[in-house]
């Protein structure tokens, strides 16, 4: 799946554009970033409703594409600005994160986490 194809998927917004054809083979669905840190394995899209510089930096850290704010969340500018920066792609969909992971869990892609 790329990262297109969950704008569509998700029907979302995007925010700030990275590798819109980039391939994404799994995701994350957490608030708590110390979760990513923990037990994501590869490289996948982090879906959150935390809307602050701390997702930016943990998708870096863990070599992510794409962040997914959730609940319809809208980052202020310094965290755009800071995706930006980073060519991480950021998109705001209305839907909850629960059915937002489904969504792209029914449309291909895996979970990203390891227990």
């Amino acid at each position: 799946m790329t990262v297109n194809d969950m704008v569509s998927i998700l029907d979302a917004e995007i925010i700030t554009a990275g590798d819109l054809n980039a391939e994404v083979k799994t995701a994350c669905g957490s608030d708590m970033m110390s979760d990513v840190l923990a037990f994501v394995k590869d490289q996948s899209v982090l879906l959150t409703g935390l809307n602050n510089p701390q997702a930016i930096r943990t998708a870096e850290m863990m070599d992510m594409r794409c962040v997914v704010f959730v609940r319809g969340k809208q980052p202020a500018p310094d965290v755009v600005e800071l995706a930006r920066q980073k060519e991480i792609t950021l998109l705001k969909t209305q839907h909850r994160m629960f059915t937002a992971c489904g969504l792209l869990y029914t449309n291909g892609l895996s979970g990203g986490c390891k227990s």
